[in-house]
């Protein structure tokens, strides 16, 4: 796998933030991975590789520029407000 730089990083984690919906498209060398396949995002981590909880059970990690995958849903910002235990969708 080749070398991320920290601009590649931070821009795999704005694009694959933690607890975003994603769909598969293709991953190499895994035919228990089927296209189609949904899961949530947990991390990218310092690798540069996208850990996901897949909808089948597997905890695969993806490695970008082999395999592809599609955003289906962010998670979302939430903000505290001033009254404690209350949250504000932004």
């Amino acid at each position: 796998m080749q070398m991320v730089t920290g601009k590649q990083l931070e821009m795999l984690r704005k694009r694959y933030p933690a607890g975003a919906e994603i769909c598969l498209e293709y991953m190499e060398g895994e035919s228990r991975m089927p296209s189609g396949l949904k899961g949530k995002v947990l991390c990218v981590d310092d690798a540069g590789q996208i850990h996901v909880n897949w909808e089948n059970g597997s905890s695969l990690a993806l490695i970008p520029g082999v395999d592809r995958v599609r955003v289906v849903r962010r998670p979302e910002c939430r903000a505290k407000s001033r009254h404690p235990g209350a949250y504000m969708e932004r």
